[in-house]
């Protein structure tokens, strides 16, 4: 819930008009908003009344918002346009370039770029009431979003902190990323004419059937079998927006033809844990995620690592952890629970697979250091530590399965914690 300060609206106001134009920066923004439910907010204004800011901020909320991944650019929205009369000037602010390495007086908000993108749209045009000329023709001078090469931004770019429009050209640019995997060398063989082994069985039976004599070697080579991909993503308060990136690169991989998986599962926890498995499979973009969405109730709730993993190894493992499973863990972890609990888990989860990654969009902050109890508990038993919050981090799993040999982060963590 956001502070809320003595309310203020722009000068000489009127409020449907002022309504209007926020509703237009939500739609903007992403919100599924139409005149239907501008009318439903008016109408719900007039009959809540207008003495308490908190009022007003609910009235709205239940007006305008209808999913949990809305809430947080809401409240950006509203925090942006309805704390200063003089919004623009402070939406201005808000479009300086939030790319890695640069330092701004406070760190930004999530959300708070595609809210103060969204309220600046058609500015020089349609201003509320109570805009000034001077902030109308100020808006022409900043385009923050074309000061660099935008893939070259893009590939750096924190996801939390990317516009609705760079969401938009990130997620293109992750469906065209591929995750290879090397294939495994079983222990079990097949018949290769052009094989480095000997079958003697073959060979003997085949000297049977010609009365003992020994035509020649029948030559074997082993087979190869591809691996799963099990991803367990992280979808509370914290993680939303990285999670939903991840799963569209997920999406993208299990629908790849020739990339060697066997099988590619995924599964969303907060609270709990869901599979959305099945919805990966269906080829639009969209309508996958929007299904996994709605099966996953826990959407920006709380986090309970230890427990979720704990249904995983028992309702799970076994049935998609065969053939050498690698697993990607997405989380920061922050877990509420047990830290005795979460390291008994992430242990079973690790003899369990081939390989565990770890993804933790924390790793963004220069000098991270493992302080939080759930993450020193799972540090331990992760193959690899890297940070997953941009495209260039993702592009960077493909270097961690090529490599199994680097821990990314994991060795000067756990000197920091010895």
């Amino acid at each position: 819930m956001p502070e809320f300060l003595p309310l203020e609206i722009p000068d000489a106001p009127k409020l449907t008009h002022n309504i209007i134009w926020f509703a237009r920066a939500l739609r903007k923004a992403g919100l599924p908003i139409g005149p239907g439910r501008v009318i439903d907010a008016v109408r719900a204004v007039e009959v809540a009344g207008f003495s308490s800011k908190a009022d007003f901020y609910w009235t709205l909320h239940a007006c305008f918002v209808s999913r949990p991944e809305h809430r947080t650019v809401f409240a950006q929205v509203f925090r942006l346009y309805w704390r200063d009369p003089r919004f623009l000037e402070h939406m201005m602010s808000m479009m300086l370039p939030a790319v890695r390495g640069v330092q701004e007086e406070r760190a930004g908000q999530a959300a708070e770029k595609r809210a103060a993108e969204a309220l600046l749209d058609g500015a020089d045009q349609a201003l509320p009431e109570g805009g000034d000329q001077e902030e109308q023709g100020t808006s022409i001078d900043i385009d923050a979003s074309m000061t660099m090469s935008n893939e070259e931004k893009l590939r750096t770019l924190d996801f939390e902190q990317m516009s609705t429009d760079e969401i938009a050209q990130a997620k293109r640019m992750l469906a065209r990323l591929k995750l290879p995997v090397q294939p495994i060398v079983s222990r079990r063989t097949r018949h290769d004419p052009s094989g480095a082994g000997i079958d003697w069985q073959a060979t003997m039976r085949q000297s049977m059937r010609q009365g003992g004599d020994l035509s020649g070697f029948v030559r074997k080579s082993r087979r190869l079998r591809w691996p799963n991909l099990v991803v367990i993503c992280d979808i509370s308060g914290s993680m939303s927006q990285y999670s939903r990136m991840v799963l569209h690169f997920l999406h993208a991989v299990a629908n790849q033809k020739g990339a060697g998986w066997a099988k590619v599962y995924g599964f969303t926890f907060g609270t709990r844990l869901t599979n959305i498995s099945r919805h990966l499979a269906t080829k639009d973009v969209d309508a996958a995620l929007a299904a996994a969405g709605a099966e996953a109730q826990d959407w920006e709730g709380g986090t309970r690592i230890g427990d979720c993993l704990h249904s995983f190894n028992r309702d799970w493992s076994r049935r998609v952890m065969g053939q050498g499973a690698v697993v990607l863990l997405i989380t920061d972890g922050l877990d509420r629970g047990s830290p005795e609990d979460l390291a008994k888990a992430m242990q079973r989860l690790n003899m369990s697979s081939r390989r565990l990654i770890w993804l933790n969009p924390l790793l963004r902050w220069e000098g991270f250091a493992a302080k939080a109890q759930g993450i020193r508990a799972m540090l331990p038993y992760v193959d690899r530590f890297q940070a997953g919050h941009s495209i260039a981090s993702i592009e960077a799993l493909a270097e961690a399965l090529a490599r199994p040999d680097e821990v990314g982060e994991k060795s000067r963590l756990l000197q920091d914690i010895q």
